[in-house]
């Protein structure tokens, strides 16, 4: 039975946040998977193929950021929106994030096709690698629409109580993603462009079930031909809180380059396929991490719009609590098993040395930035943008960008990944402070707003 409103703010919050969250892991999980299977079966073709792909990333990322712009945006307003019984302005939010996402997606594909070379020249592309990269980016700029949809919209088939349909809907699209990568890359010989086509014929299909959910008499709000038409307060809304995301996800696009163009400098080619390495298992691993946050959002959004800050208070502390598990275990398998976890991706040596070696060092913050991951979630399921986009940009902007371009110049290769570590550091300090004052300001809400049969005679009386 999928989840309504009486349940989101009846049910226990820990089984509630099981009950979400779990298909939001599952879901995370399988999501990462299409990057990393087209990671795996390419670096069979070599290492410059692997680098190919690190180079494509940044505009990769540049996609997920518009997706993620409106589809995150959309999705927790639309969990507000139906904790205050708003209907009708939840399927607006939808409509209107349809409509965003096919006009936006539709700019970006013409944008990356004009230029694209000079583009992954920005990005560190070399004579040897720029074959590559051309062929692979060339296609996934093809199916960028589906991404934008499917991929982004995803969010809002969760949020709106439907967290196992979400994350069926993922896995049948990797699924798809998996069964086509050999076959196109190997069987048909079509090298690193299979890889794309694989993975875009993935998200087709993702899109399919994704329109498909909202057009079903099971949704709980519809797609109405009416709502397509864009309405400027609720595009407003939509970029305000989707806003944090694209932010975060779009510095990510700067330190992409930076990145790049360091690890060209100081470790060469390989370095950047080394990158593309620990950004996977990176993925695969904090997907769970991220799953927990996605299940959680639409339970605080929903109970906060609800005025049930007690409720909030407790998802909040077993969020913290089950991430803070996760990256810290994550941490101890990353330090152990570096090289076997680089090996997965290719057999060439000097790829697999610089990968486990910037492993261990990029990675070495992974207990603490549990804090950064809740922090900005938290502040972008209750509606406070600026909060989130904060934090979010705290690490990737404020910190990281100038420690990249500081740190190489006298660690060389090690200051590329040392930078990350002293950005986490200082980041997740400030986004425990920022997490322990919102526990301040719930117990504040909570007191203000609690029914007054609830309250003890003391309370009553002062």
């Amino acid at each position: 039975m999928e989840t309504n409103k009486d349940t989101l703010i009846t049910m226990p919050v820990g089984r509630l946040l099981l009950k979400f969250s779990l298909p939001a892991i599952g879901g995370m999980i399988v999501n990462s998977l299409y990057n990393l299977v087209d990671r795996i079966f390419v670096g069979r073709i070599g290492g410059l193929a692997m680098t190919g792909i690190g180079l494509s990333l940044p505009f990769m990322m540049l996609l997920s950021a518009v997706s993620s712009l409106v589809g995150i945006g959309a999705s927790a307003l639309i969990s507000i929106k139906l904790g205050e019984n708003k209907k009708d302005e939840a399927q607006r939010l939808l409509g209107n994030a349809i409509t965003l996402l096919t006009g936006l997606m539709l700019l970006m594909t013409l944008l990356g096709l004009i230029f694209k070379a000079p583009m992954l020249k920005a990005f560190g592309a070399s004579d040897s690698t720029m074959p590559y990269a051309l062929d692979y980016m060339t296609v996934i700029l093809y199916g960028a629409i589906f991404q934008g949809i499917g991929v982004g919209l995803v969010n809002v088939v969760r949020a709106t109580g439907h967290p196992v349909k979400s994350m069926m809907i993922m896995i049948v699209g990797t699924l798809v993603n998996i069964i086509l990568d050999p076959i196109l890359i190997f069987t048909l010989d079509m090298g690193i462009s299979g890889a794309a086509w694989a993975t875009i014929m993935a998200q087709l299909v993702t899109t399919i079930m994704v329109i498909g959910h909202f057009l079903s008499e099971k949704s709980q709000i519809k797609i109405e031909k009416q709502k397509l038409k864009l309405h400027l307060v609720t595009i407003k809304s939509i970029l305000s809180i989707g806003f944090a995301a694209f932010a975060m996800q779009l510095a990510s696009v700067v330190v992409s380059i930076i990145s790049n163009n360091a690890l060209k400098t100081y470790g060469g080619d390989v370095a950047i396929g080394a990158m593309t390495i620990i950004n996977s298992v990176m993925v695969l691993f904090l997907m769970s991490a991220m799953g927990i946050t996605q299940g959680a959002a639409p339970i605080i959004g929903f109970n906060y719009g609800a005025k049930r800050f007690d409720r909030v208070k407790k998802v909040l502390k077993l969020e913290l609590t089950a991430v803070a598990l996760i990256c810290t275990m994550t941490f101890i398998f990353v330090q152990a098993f570096p090289v076997m976890l680089s090996s997965i991706f290719t057999s060439e040596l000097d790829l697999i040395e610089k990968a486990s070696n910037g492993m261990r060092l990029f990675l070495l913050m992974l207990p603490l930035i549990s804090a950064q991951i809740v922090g900005a979630s938290y502040f972008q399921a209750i509606g406070e943008a600026k909060k989130a986009t904060f934090l979010g940009l705290l690490r990737q902007v404020l910190l990281l960008i100038p420690l990249l371009l500081i740190l190489p110049h006298f660690f060389g290769l090690n200051g590329v990944w040392g930078a990350a570590t002293l950005s986490d550091l200082i980041s997740s300090l400030i986004a425990i402070v920022s997490l322990k004052l919102a526990f301040k300001h719930l117990d504040t809400l909570d007191k203000e707003y609690r029914p007054l049969e609830t309250k003890s005679l003391v309370e009553i009386v002062e």
